[in-house]
């Protein structure tokens, strides 16, 4: 429902009714949480200053929240949703009403869920077209579709991580990966659950396309087509022409796509870039390849559509030079010049590590026996708190919740890509805790974060929720402030929300922490998340009462 209010803006109101939903994929009839009894679920379709109103009716059997992965939230941190961090869950039969606007941002972002493993099918695409009056920076497109990535489980996706959690190991595999909901035809009984789009030759189209896979980077590409990419993560780039583009789970990518070919069918495809290995436990990868199919007005049903070269998935020189080469559009509407004096320097290595094993776990499979698998930044596995969210404790200042004490640099300086270090027992386990950092209003912070090659190395993606932040470099090895602090792009680095820390490498990262609230930052792999690669910030309130957080929904929900 949508209610007019001004010339440019509007109430976008919208009922998300969360519960069990049958569907058959994969030759299985499975029981699956979903939204509005569609995966995806609904699109938001909004433009940029509306406000929004959601009603979340939880009717399914688990503890709930949504996020609105990539919204700024600017004051209206209550709505954020991560569990724990800015609301206690909302439990099967209460509902909750998220409430807020959409400020400076234009493109696509998405919403998901933020409790355990529900994100592999309670999530949906967040759409966000320019103001009343106000053009695209490209020419307008003849049609805009999202495109949705995801994973598929022959399982109760719950029980997938909780069955992780209680063995001490990463979770099972996904069964199949999936293009709005459907595997395509090279997976078995999946020859007509294929997500197929019908173009007209010679027109230009936007494609969406919004990486919502729990644990997967993906590949993504069309037979014969190149795209131009416009936008990442709700920010416009420079026109970037590709064959081939690489997505993080929590990423978008805006490609605008001609149908300039011969009048025939071509495959789309998505498959994982699997960039892990790892010495102690391996990181093992679903091999598989979804697809779906682009049909020109006109194709003959007869016609076998065309295959693109699929990329090998451990091709890091191209998932390197695609997430490297953009660039922001300078100038565009809601561009940002980078900060360029910083009030707070961090180095953060980010990867896994291994935890005492913790009572009621077996921590019989790998890691190593007597192990829990677990994860470190600057060695601290973060502990969601119990009682209380972290907003909540900041907010009425309750004690004993967190402590402000993240340390801004790593404690023992090692050589941080250098595999040996699987045999060094000091740097393999991480302390527990909810410390976090805070930061006065408006100071800019740099973080550099630096993999690690503790029982694994591989891409992690990091993502900030409450801000953008400017990606200056990326690269490989260990960083190294003399030689790599020159190559930072100070002029048009891309902007994101979520950033793909290299296998084996680093990423540099800046942002001005103007929003006042409490804001995670985690990996998102969801089971990377769940054994504690996260942190969080606390920014406090500015001087002025439009620079400083209301009180809490009367409605929030309590733990």
């Amino acid at each position: 429902m949508v209610a007019a209010t001004t010339v440019s803006a509007a109430t976008v109101e919208h009922s998300f009714y969360v519960k069990n939903f049958t569907v058959t994929r994969l030759c299985n009839r499975q029981v699956i949480t979903a939204v509005n009894d569609s995966l995806p679920g609904p699109s938001l379709r909004v433009r940029e200053g509306d406000k929004l109103i959601i009603h979340v009716f939880n009717k399914s059997p688990y503890n709930m929240t949504i996020h609105w992965h990539g919204v700024l939230q600017l004051l209206s941190a209550w709505a954020d949703g991560p569990e724990m961090i800015t609301q206690c869950a909302i439990r099967p039969g209460n509902k909750y009403t998220y409430k807020f606007r959409i400020i400076n941002q234009e493109g696509t972002l998405f919403w998901h869920a933020h409790s355990s493993f529900l994100r592999a099918t309670v999530h949906g695409a967040i759409i966000i077209r320019p103001r009343v009056r106000h053009s695209y920076p490209f020419p307008t497109p003849y049609r805009e579709v999202p495109i949705v990535l995801g994973e598929w489980w022959n399982a109760n996706v719950v029980d997938v991580e909780t069955q992780a959690l209680a063995l001490g190991v990463g979770p099972n595999l996904s069964n199949a990966y999936t293009i709005n909901g459907w595997p395509g035809d090279l997976y078995p009984c999946s020859q007509n659950q294929m997500y197929k789009h019908r173009v007209k030759q010679g027109k230009t189209y936007l494609l969406r396309i919004i990486n919502a896979a729990v644990s997967s980077h993906l590949f993504y590409k069309i037979a014969n087509h190149n795209v131009t990419v416009v936008a990442v993560d709700a920010r416009y780039t420079n026109p970037y022409v590709t064959d081939v583009m690489v997505i993080s789970p929590g990423q978008t990518v805006d490609v605008l796509l001609t149908a300039n070919q011969p009048v025939g069918s071509y495959y789309m495809t998505a498959n994982n870039y699997a960039s892990g290995s790892g010495t102690a436990v391996g990181v093992p990868f679903n091999p598989t390849t979804t697809r779906g199919v682009i049909i020109y007005q006109g194709a003959s049903s007869s016609t076998t559509p065309l295959m693109p070269v699929v990329p090998a998935f451990n091709d890091t020189p191209t998932a390197h030079k695609f997430f490297t080469e953009l660039t922001s559009l300078v100038g565009g509407r809601h561009w940002v010049p980078v900060p360029l004096n910083v009030d707070h320097k961090m180095f953060v290595t980010v990867g896994t590590a291994l935890d005492v094993c913790p009572p009621n776990v077996s921590c019989l499979g790998r890691p190593p026996v007597g192990a829990a698998l677990s994860a470190s930044m600057n060695n601290v596995s973060f502990v969601s708190p119990t009682s209380l969210s972290l907003l909540q404790a900041f907010f009425f200042n309750v004690g004993g919740v967190y402590t402000t004490d993240f340390p801004a640099n790593p404690p023992v300086q090692f050589d941080y890509t250098n595999p040996s270090i699987n045999l060094d027992p000091p740097l393999l386990f991480a302390p527990k805790g909810t410390r976090i950092t805070k930061f006065k209003f408006n100071s800019t912070v740099e973080m550099v974060m630096q993999n690690t090659a503790i029982i694994g190395v591989e891409n992690h993606p990091m993502h900030l929720h409450g801000f953008d932040f400017h990606v200056l470099a990326q690269g490989f090895g260990n960083f190294n402030p003399a030689t790599d602090t020159p190559t930072y792009n100070l002029v048009n680095p891309q902007m994101r929300n979520t950033v793909s820390v290299p296998v084996g490498g680093w990423a540099v990262i800046r942002f001005v922490a103007n929003n006042p609230g409490v804001w995670f930052m985690h990996c998102h792999f969801d089971g990377h998340m769940a054994i504690g690669l996260s942190t969080a910030f606390i920014v406090e309130n500015g001087p002025t009462p439009d620079t400083t957080l209301p009180p809490p929904p009367k409605d929030l929900p309590q733990c």
